[in-house]
């Protein structure tokens, strides 16, 4: 049987996570120190173990409602009161398996055949594929470092055309740790206004901001039913396993996006989102502590790197650095390939978030400091033997 005939040729044409790929070299040799996964490396906070646990021991086993425990979608209504004054509703809210189901319930919701879709180039790899899979089509903008890795209106007014149906923005960013702040915010409004596209915001690192206090682009009234907002408990909570997310958008989007997510999933994790209860409403300071962990491995990794002559810009969000390796005169795919080889430590090259990521690494900082000390120490013997100083 001719396969390659019966799949489906937008499937067939999605080329393979430019992440996983290369991990997957990295998992067949021993020994490497691997700074590649956007994974916390802390566990999940034991009281939400312990609640999740409690629901199973209670025979709370069986599906909830298809958008979620209200319990839950009560507490992510107020916890988005609390933590970053955003107004909304139970009813406004979805639960969803991760913050990538979020993603694409949104995509499939609001994409027509033919819609242009803006991604802010270098992106999270899966943005591409989602859009693709929805039957849209990609319009990139290329932010930069010397901007921060910001989104500016000039670049915005001049991406958006007739055929734009929405923007996606991650903030802060995957792959750069790339931040906007509500000065940023307030200068894109007006245009946003003014075009009346949709807005899918992935808010999935907004706890973890460093310098400046967290803006949601949802938190502008005059065009909050424009933004779909994506979040969940994978980074901030170190629950990437339990796989939960949400959704928060106007009651019908909400509505809509319930449609597709009752057919292909029916609920999210029950158990999971009983422990998801609980990381709303006591594990505050557990965050503040992971933040904490975090910022001294950026300041760390960001001093190093630019000592070692890879110019380096301090992110301010995420758990990323995105140093630039073009001094090397080695392709971003060389340098990791290369680096892998030589010194048995993973990156991900940048080429894998899209065009505009060539020349440049990402590397995580959801390790431990004596790991990334280990690591730095082996890339900076690789970059001696490159002649880097």
């Amino acid at each position: 049987m001719d396969f390659e005939k019966i799949v489906n040729p937008i499937v067939k044409d999605i080329p393979p996570s430019g992440i996983r790929k290369f991990f997957d070299l990295a998992n067949q040799m021993e020994g490497v120190i691997s700074l590649g996964v956007g994974e916390p490396d802390f566990a999940t906070p034991w009281t939400i173990r312990e609640a999740a646990i409690y629901s199973i021991e209670k025979g709370k086993t069986f599906y909830t409602a298809n958008q979620g425990l209200l319990e839950l979608r009560k507490e992510i209504c107020k916890y988005q009161k609390r933590r970053f004054d955003l107004d909304y509703k139970p009813e406004q809210c979805i639960v969803t398996v991760g913050g990538s189901e979020g993603i694409d319930l949104a995509f499939r919701t609001i994409i027509n055949p033919g819609d242009e879709v803006i991604l802010l180039q270098p992106s999270y790899v899966a943005y591409t594929p989602g859009v693709a899979l929805a039957g849209g089509v990609v319009r990139n903008i290329i932010l930069t470092e010397e901007n921060e890795f910001k989104l500016t209106p000039e670049l915005l007014k001049e991406a958006i055309n007739e055929k734009t149906k929405v923007i996606l923005l991650n903030y802060p960013s995957n792959p750069t740790g790339g931040f906007m702040t509500k000065e940023d915010y307030e200068k894109l409004v007006p245009i946003f206004k003014e075009s009346g596209i949709m807005i899918i915001t992935d808010e999935i690192y907004a706890e973890l901001s460093y310098e400046h206090k967290f803006c949601s682009i949802a938190s502008f009234d005059e065009i909050k039913d424009q933004v779909i907002l994506v979040s969940g408990f994978s980074k901030a909570y170190a629950m990437t396993g339990w796989r939960l997310g949400y959704v928060l958008a106007n009651e019908y989007l909400v509505k809509m996006m319930k449609k597709i997510h009752q057919y292909v999933i029916m609920s999210a994790p029950t158990c999971a989102q009983y422990g998801a209860i609980e990381a709303m409403r006591h594990c505050d300071e557990e965050i503040e502590k992971m933040r904490q962990a975090y910022l001294a491995r950026r300041n760390f990794l960001v001093k190093t790197f630019n000592e070692m002559g890879l110019k380096t810009f301090t992110p301010q969000g995420a758990f990323y650095v995105f140093p630039c390796i073009k001094s090397t005169g080695l392709t971003s795919e060389q340098f990791c390939e290369e680096l892998l080889n030589d010194q048995l430590v993973a990156c991900v090259p940048g080429s894998a978030f899209g065009e505009a990521g060539e020349g440049y690494i990402r590397v995580s900082y959801a390790y431990s400091l004596e790991e990334l000390k280990a690591a730095t120490q082996k890339i900076r013997k690789f970059l001696e033997k490159k002649g880097v100083k």
